[in-house]
């Protein structure tokens, strides 16, 4: 069975499937902004990111202002949750 999601109808402070995540990284300096989908709707280039993929793992279930440690093939990265929005 599926279920439809309407991201519209979703709010709250904690990462989930439809959400618009601003993540800050603390080595860098830099912001970035994922918007978490389906795996059909997946397109990095535009910033929405599929929920299986690593990055959506690791924000998925946590809130705004906690850190997360992503680990990537370049080594760690550690990111702090600035916003979270359904939209």
């Amino acid at each position: 069975q599926a279920q439809v999601i309407n991201p519209a109808n979703l709010s709250g402070d904690r990462v989930k499937f439809g959400a618009t995540v601003t993540v800050y990284n603390l080595e860098t300096d830099e912001e970035s902004t994922y918007k978490i989908v389906g795996d059909e709707e997946a397109a990095p280039d535009e910033g929405k990111i599929s929920y299986t993929s690593p990055i959506a793992k690791a924000l998925i279930g946590k809130e705004i202002a906690e850190e997360v440690t992503l680990d990537t093939p370049n080594g760690e990265k550690l990111l702090e949750i600035i916003d979270v929005e359904f939209v």
